[in-house]
């Protein structure tokens, strides 16, 4: 005995047969409506409670196929058994396609009825699986959308704060006069600056698994240009493809362009001489290959560092982090650094 809410309409011409089925299912303990065509089944339906509907393929002008696809497209349209003669199986097949949940092949006999009694059964436990996926699969985008809105949060307040703290590293650079300290508290926020423009990129994308690295590179040589004012050379460029690296990469990708911005700064063009430094990144090839280039004096990595040698040993290390291989090329006046490393597209 099914449990007697259960409220079954069955769509039929053929009243007799209608009849029938009425009494065989409530003898079963449904609770059974009829309806003599397609539109008194859907001005029924419009009433509600009905959680099974049984439809006839074969009806006066139409086809319950003709009459599926209305009844479906109800936001609480319930689930169909499609009802069809025997030797239509090729019409099962389109109303299943069609979205029916099952279907019933109507043959004489009592054996007809059990099974329109198992399709209703099995149409309501599909239903209710599907009603619960849809409801798992909110509540999970839902979540994720608290995740990644508190995500954006933190960002911000990220950026924020290492904003600050490259404010104050600006105030106690102005108040020295040792040009080495100066130099060396600019390097530093120089790489604050880059760390936290990746937190600014994050909480203003639309997806904070990745950054963009055209556009976060022409935010970060436009930072650069500001904090290292006074021995920037004449131009600064960024050529770069659209492409969208995971943010942990995108970190190390950063502080790296960072140190060999901040080198060519330092070294390329000294004496007073102009030039500028470009940064390309392209990805082909499963490889997302990073380059500064510069055409001032030259460097080698063989050469002995001219400063400390910090910015050389954070590059290298790095680059390890990231699988990557550098490549200074000599066969361009300047240095030209080229970074490669496996990349697949996000």
């Amino acid at each position: 005995m099914t449990d007697p809410a259960v409220r079954f309409l069955y769509i039929d011409d053929d009243v007799a047969m209608a009849r029938l089925v009425q009494r065989k299912l409530e003898r079963r303990g449904y609770i059974v409506e009829c309806a003599k065509d397609g539109q008194e089944g859907l001005s029924r339906l419009e009433l509600g409670g009905i959680a099974v509907v049984g439809l006839d393929h074969e009806m006066p002008g139409v086809t319950g196929l003709d009459i599926l696809p209305i009844l479906l497209s109800r936001d609480d349209a319930p689930p169909v058994v499609y009802v069809t003669g025997a030797g239509d199986t090729w019409v099962a097949v389109a109303a299943l396609k069609a979205g029916a949940d099952d279907y019933v092949l109507k043959e004489a006999g009592e054996e007809f009825f059990d099974l329109l009694a198992a399709a209703i059964e099995q149409s309501l436990e599909k239903a209710h699986l599907r009603r619960e996926r849809e409801l798992a699969e909110r509540e999970v985008r839902a979540a994720r959308d608290r995740a990644e809105l508190l995500l954006r949060e933190v960002n911000h307040r990220v950026a924020n704060s290492l904003a600050l703290v490259g404010a104050f590293i600006q105030m106690q650079k102005s108040g020295l006069s040792d040009p080495e300290a100066r130099a060396a508290l600019g390097e530093t926020q120089a790489r604050i600056i880059a760390i936290a423009g990746i937190h600014r990129s994050l909480y203003t994308s639309d997806d904070v698994r990745s950054v963009r690295i055209d556009l976060y590179l022409e935010t970060l040589l436009a930072g650069m240009r500001s904090a290292m004012a006074t021995r920037h050379p004449d131009r600064f460029s960024v050529v770069a493809d659209a492409v969208s690296v995971p943010t942990d990469k995108a970190v190390s990708l950063a502080v790296i362009v960072t140190e060999l911005v901040t080198n060519a700064c330092k070294y390329a063009y000294p004496d007073g001489r102009i030039g500028s430094i470009r940064v390309r990144a392209t990805a082909a090839d499963g490889h997302l290959s990073v380059s500064v280039e510069d055409d001032g004096v030259g460097f080698s990595c063989d050469d002995a560092p001219q400063g400390t040698g910090l910015g050389t040993r954070i590059v290298q290390a790095m680059a390890s982090s990231l699988g990557a291989r550098l490549n200074y090329d000599r066969r361009h006046a300047g240095t030209w650094v080229t970074l490669t490393m496996p990349f697949q597209p996000m």
